[in-house]
């Protein structure tokens, strides 16, 4: 599922929920909520994730394990 590969992305870019909360101007809690999957995460946040870490939304959304680079 997207939720443990946005909290996978995050770890490996050593960023914290707190960190990845304020790139999406929401709060640490509501972020926790995505990454615990017990709320789905808006499209466009999905959208600043990808731009943020340089990766695909098929990366991110799981529907590939190649994080193809943005260009």
């Amino acid at each position: 599922m997207y939720y443990q590969r946005i909290r996978d992305v995050r770890e490996d870019n050593d960023k914290t929920q707190a960190e990845i909360a304020s790139v999406l101007k929401i709060t640490a809690q509501q972020y926790q909520l995505y990454e615990s999957g017990k709320r789905e995460i808006p499209v466009h946040h999905l959208i600043k994730l990808a731009k943020f870490y340089n990766v695909s939304l098929d990366y991110l959304a799981g529907l590939t394990n190649v994080p193809r680079r943005l260009k």
